[in-house]
């Protein structure tokens, strides 16, 4: 019997980012969390940005993993990733069961009324949290990258290792 080469087949899983980044500041946030979930030592996992007004459910549905970003606008999430929700709600409610995220909020206030929504919005489509919701409150600090790098390589590392 003879063998030929064997072929090894890596499958990359895609770790979707959707962020609202209207600012410089919110945008190094983004830039953080990619950063972090492209760690070298992360091997099957392929980071997308994706602004959220960009976003559809055709992007969600081939996701393993989702990481949602949004600054606090009058104390919800920003209309943009309100409206990415609106959008995807139906495509992806029944398809993306346990789907693992984790989301960051940029907040001026607390933050309370922005987790809130998307804690019901993601509850609704009975997506698994995989991470405590990062809170980046009062002015900019530049220790907020770090916990968005940190939050990007978390999620990216559980994708990579099977963990979720």
């Amino acid at each position: 019997m003879i063998f030929g080469p064997l072929a090894i087949c890596f499958v990359m899983l895609k770790l979707l980012v959707v962020a609202h980044a209207p600012s410089p500041n919110t945008r190094r946030l983004v830039d953080a969390v990619l950063r972090g979930a492209g760690h070298p030592d992360i091997g099957q996992v392929e980071a997308e940005w994706r602004a959220p007004l960009d976003a559809g459910p055709e992007d969600v549905l081939a996701a393993q993993g989702l990481i949602l970003g949004t600054p606090e606008n009058l104390g919800y999430m920003s209309g943009a990733l309100k409206d990415f929700f609106d959008r995807i709600y139906y495509p992806c409610l029944d398809h993306t069961d346990a789907l693992p995220f984790a989301f960051y909020v940029r907040a001026g206030h607390d933050g309370t009324g922005t987790r809130r929504g998307i804690e019901s919005i993601t509850g609704g489509l009975r997506w698994k949290a995989v991470q405590e919701p990062l809170i980046c409150r009062g002015p900019f600090d530049p220790a907020f990258e770090t916990q968005c790098e940190e939050l990007g390589l978390m999620v990216a590392a559980g994708l990579d290792s099977g963990l979720f």
